[in-house]
């Protein structure tokens, strides 16, 4: 059913006041690791790693879908949402936790570098390097470089989708399937955006379209790379030889369009892409509890995906 007006009039009185992102981002952070630690023993297995690139450490947390599970199951490769400005691995502990479990595979879960301390292609290259390292070395957990799957949320997802182009272009090694969460896709999110959706969800649920250009300009850290394809995946010329790929929107979100777009111009250059927009939810609806119905729908989706043959 729609959102009632209970629920829209809490979600404004949520959305507001606009805070200025660029200057309380620290605060932002500190509550977000401070709502997202974990305090009790988690019912799966998890395992600390770092990787090593260009004179820093790159930490990653890999989840097995259960205590006895670790080796053999498939690999989900995840990067965290948060506007490439705050979340983490600790943040997103339960959320990785809960994939792990309900899609049987493991979840390796990357730290990325984040803006605008370090600006934009630092958390991309950090991905990359990550990718690059579990597709090297699958045969360490038993699995195939074909059982590797790329997915993120938001942030996480415009990261995927520009790994996907990148490891193209690159040539190293090649993700064959990848998820994308409400994905940000595009460079312009001000009212000239092209697309209805940040006009329509822009104010009063949670997520606000001035709060996306702050992100997004956190991010570039006064770079010139607002029309780079690795920073807009939609701006791509060629968007040939990509993975299959699942996309799933969230109805009342600013970066619906974009994302969906996205699959539709991944289709139109002949990948296999299947989009779902999940209706009644708003954007980080898949960071609630596994009972959510929009959550569980998307696992069902999920597993459908990963499970079909290519």
């Amino acid at each position: 059913m729609a959102i009632n007006r209970v629920i829209r009039a809490a979600l404004k009185a949520l959305s507001y006041p606009e805070l200025d992102i660029k200057k309380s981002y620290k605060i932002k952070r500190q509550l977000i690791n401070a709502t997202h630690r974990p305090y009790l023993i988690p019912p799966y297995k998890t395992w600390d790693h770092k990787i090593y690139f260009e004179g820093h450490n790159i930490p990653v947390r890999i989840f097995f879908p259960t205590l006895e599970q670790c080796f053999n199951a498939p690999i989900l490769l995840f990067f965290h949402g948060g506007g490439w400005v705050t979340g983490n691995i600790d943040s997103y502990d339960k959320v990785c936790g809960n994939l792990a479990k309900a899609t049987c595979h493991i979840v390796v879960s990357v730290d990325y570098r984040l803006a605008p301390e370090y600006p934009f292609p630092a958390a991309l290259n950090d991905c990359y390097e990550v990718a690059k390292e579990i597709f090297s070395h699958a045969s360490l957990f038993q699995v195939s470089p074909k059982d590797i799957t790329l997915i993120g949320d938001s942030a996480g997802g415009n990261l995927a989708a520009a790994l996907s182009l990148m490891a193209r272009d690159k040539g190293e090694f090649i993700p064959t399937r990848q998820i994308l969460l409400y994905p940000s896709t595009f460079n312009d999110h001000s009212d000239n955006s092209p697309f209805d959706s940040i006009r329509k969800n822009g104010t009063g649920f949670l997520l606000t379209s001035k709060r996306v250009c702050d992100y997004m300009e956190l991010y570039l850290g006064g770079t010139d790379n607002r029309n780079n394809p690795y920073f807009a995946p939609l701006l791509a010329e060629n968007l040939k030889n990509q993975p299959k790929t699942l996309i799933i929107t969230a109805d009342y979100d600013p970066l619906r369009d974009e994302g969906e777009a996205y699959g539709m111009a991944l289709k139109k250059a002949g990948n296999d892409v299947h989009i779902h927009r999940m209706t009644d939810a708003l954007h980080g609806f898949f960071a609630l509890p596994p009972t959510f119905s929009p959550v569980k729908k998307s696992y069902r989706l999920m597993n459908s995906f990963l499970k079909k043959p290519f």
